[in-house]
């Protein structure tokens, strides 16, 4: 078993087969003989398989069994080999288990959730699909291979948004996420390219080990180096899949989709797979001190600002979202500081906590009859203790409390952000560090206006509920109870790991060695190892966090939360009215869904409209087209008039020709 290639194939393969029998034999696509139970029981299968598999291969690494091999030859154009191949190492194998985890948990969660909903079969098939894309993704040895799972990722990802295909917001949704990745992807295509062109190998290896030659070249007709211009395009590429400022608006319009996507795709996988990506190619990233800082400050304007933007949404997946795009920050902000092994680590925290917070979010929207909205919520303590508590759980590993996952992870980013040499390093620093405060704010926002205070809801229905889709928003009432078992298992297995998984990996993952040879850090950017110099332990550390100033920031946005949504519930309204201009800002998400929609869209439809009457009907219609037609009848209408139907006529242009022809070759000759 060890280093098996078949089963690295059995791990990647094992959710494929399950989406390929749930769609085309579960849908109607080929027949209906997969029912409901049926293809549930298969991707769950499928995706347990890769699980288990995943754990063996992560123990095996531990045992220091590596893999790099070339399992099949798709291509050869000249000296060139596209390969399909796998790299299973310590960043690889840790990706595995992570992905492999949380979609078990996603998968379990879906039965309770997609329970009345006509396409079960269907999602089933899409959600098991987007776990084979991504195993691909993070198991590839090679540029091409990635780019295949990199753009699987992300049209499972549209087709998901989209599930509810019938209600236009859920369409402009996945229309907005497939277009702004594309963006980013076309950066990332040229990054892949001018590594490409300058090593002659798409193979990781290959690449890697001709860094000393990349830091040597000169990007053409530039004074760039091009390395650095490489590493700006893949991090472009990295924007748009990771939602960084200023491709990060599709990823709240994703919510649009069924809640356990959002959890899957949208905290936990996808999202993910552009920091993943960074961290694979760490020994390129860091030889560009201007791409790392690059980094660091979007990163920090995300981490910030965009969590600013939670405090004012009152869908409860929604602020989700905003959370998720401000823990997406402090992983881009510990890339640029060269702590990439905290952003891996942070990375992994986030994947659970986010993914119970998101779970446990459809568990509420299941128990308040599909109503999203936190202000028609309050007091589900009570009626909803499961939830309650994982919730809570999820909400205080998501703050950074001490001892819980969130706080290793996200404390660790903020000292490296403070102790790298990067510039918009110290902004980046101080942005992690009030954004700790904005954090906590309004997660525990959030926390009081659903489960406690003055319950907002009727206890009386206002009519029948539709369960033909999980599409109808509005508030149906009656009195909200807990959910059913196979949606509170999930919460209570993810709760588990985002309270002890920080302590637990915080010493092998961040001061072990467990990423030697895998990432890269050079002697100049030393943020890793000045943390190393100050660590005595989980305990200690977690101990010395009740002191230390992000722990009194997240106290305080506590505190403003339990006044302002318990004690004096007025307060916000108040600051509102007062602020308007401000909030005015807020509510319009800092107008960058404006800007997209009316500066970019609509100067992309006027140059495309000038382009087309321009271009299309002006030049190449009007001028090559119809213009040589026209210059043919031209010639023709005139030299028509030469054919008279007279000899003598024809005779004399044939003397005054043979004139022309002589009197040339005498002056030539000459």
């Amino acid at each position: 078993m060890m280093n098996s290639p078949s089963l690295y194939l059995l791990i990647a393969l094992a959710p494929l087969a399950g989406a390929i029998l749930a769609g085309l034999f579960g849908t109607g696509f080929l027949g209906r003989f997969v029912g409901r139970s049926a293809a549930h029981c298969i991707t769950i299968a499928g995706v347990a398989i890769s699980f288990i598999g995943s754990v063996i291969v992560l123990f095996q690494v531990l045992d220091g069994h590596t893999y790099d091999g070339v399992l099949y030859t798709w291509s050869v154009i000249g000296e060139t080999k596209l390969d399909l191949g796998f790299l299973i190492d310590p960043l690889s194998a840790l990706m595995m288990v992570v992905v492999t985890s949380v979609s078990l948990m996603v998968h379990i969660y879906t039965i309770g959730y997609m329970v009345d909903d006509p396409g079960y079969q269907r999602f089933f098939s899409y959600i098991s699909l987007f776990t084979f894309s991504m195993l691909m993704l993070v198991m590839s040895n090679n540029m091409v291979q990635l780019f295949f799972g990199w753009e699987a990722v992300g049209l499972v990802s549209y087709l998901l948004i989209g599930f509810w295909y019938t209600r236009p917001t859920a369409v402009f949704a996945n229309l907005k996420a497939f277009l702004m990745n594309r963006v980013g992807d076309f950066g990332f295509v040229l990054g892949i390219g001018l590594l490409f062109a300058y090593t002659g190998s798409m193979h990781y290896g290959d690449v890697f080990a001709q860094t000393d030659k990349l830091d040597t070249l000169v990007f053409p007709g530039t004074d760039w180096k091009l390395v650095t211009v490489a590493c700006l395009c893949l991090f472009v590429g990295a924007m748009g899949k990771s939602a960084q400022v200023p491709l990060h608006s599709w990823l709240p319009d994703s919510m649009e989709g069924p809640t356990p996507i959002s959890a899957l795709i949208h905290a936990a996988t996808m999202v993910t797979a552009g920091i993943f990506m960074v961290a694979r190619f760490s020994p390129v990233f860091e030889l560009s001190d201007t791409a790392l800082s690059f980094m660091i400050v979007i990163g920090a304007i995300g981490a910030l600002f965009l969590g600013v933007l939670g405090i004012v949404q009152n869908d409860i997946k929604r602020v989700i979202a905003y959370s998720t795009l401000s823990q997406l920050g402090y992983m881009t902000v510990a890339l640029g500081a060269s702590a990439y092994s905290a952003a891996i680590f942070h990375l992994m925290t986030h994947a659970f906590f986010k993914a119970l917070l998101f779970l446990g979010a459809g568990s509420v929207i299941i128990g308040m009859h599909h109503d999203q909205d936190i202000r028609n919520m309050g007091g589900l303590r009570k009626y909803m203790p499961i939830t309650w508590i994982t919730f809570l759980l999820g909400t205080l590993a998501l703050v950074g409390t001490p001892f819980f996952a969130g706080f290793y992870s996200k404390e660790h980013i903020i000292e490296a952000a403070g102790a790298a040499n990067v510039w918009g390093a110290g902004f980046a620093y101080y942005a992690t560090l009030i954004g700790v405060f904005v954090t906590s704010l309004y997660s525990f926002r959030v926390y009081f206006l659903v489960f406690h205070g003055k319950e907002r809801f009727p206890t009386q229905s206002h009519g029948e509920h539709d369960h033909q889709a999980h599409d109808d928003h509005g508030h149906h009432g009656g009195t909200p109870k807990e959910s059913p078992w196979v949606v509170t298992l999930p919460l209570a297995l993810l709760a588990i790991p985002s309270v002890i998984a920080g302590a637990w990996f915080i010493d092998p993952l961040l001061f072990s060695g467990y990423f030697d040879g895998v990432i890269a850090n050079l002697p100049q950017h030393g943020a890793m190892a000045d943390l190393a110099e100050h660590w005595h332990g989980w305990v200690a550390f977690a101990l010395h966090g009740f002191t230390a100033l992000p722990f009194w920031l997240l106290v305080a946005g506590f505190v403003v939360a339990w006044y302002c949504y318990v004690i004096n519930p007025r307060v916000p309204a108040a600051i509102a009215r007062n602020l308007s201009f401000v909030n005015r800002v807020l509510d319009n998400k800092y107008y960058a869904d404006w800007f997209n929609e009316q500066v970019v869209a609509r100067g992309s439809r006027g140059l495309g409209i000038g382009l087309w009457k321009a271009g299309d009907r002006g030049l190449i219609d009007g001028l090559l087209v119809n213009g040589s037609a026209r210059m043919v009848g031209l010639v023709a209408a005139i030299s028509r008039h030469l054919q008279s139907g007279y000899i003598y006529h024809y005779a004399f242009a044939m003397i005054v020709g043979i004139m022309a022809l002589i009197s040339f070759f005498v002056l030539t000759v000459q």
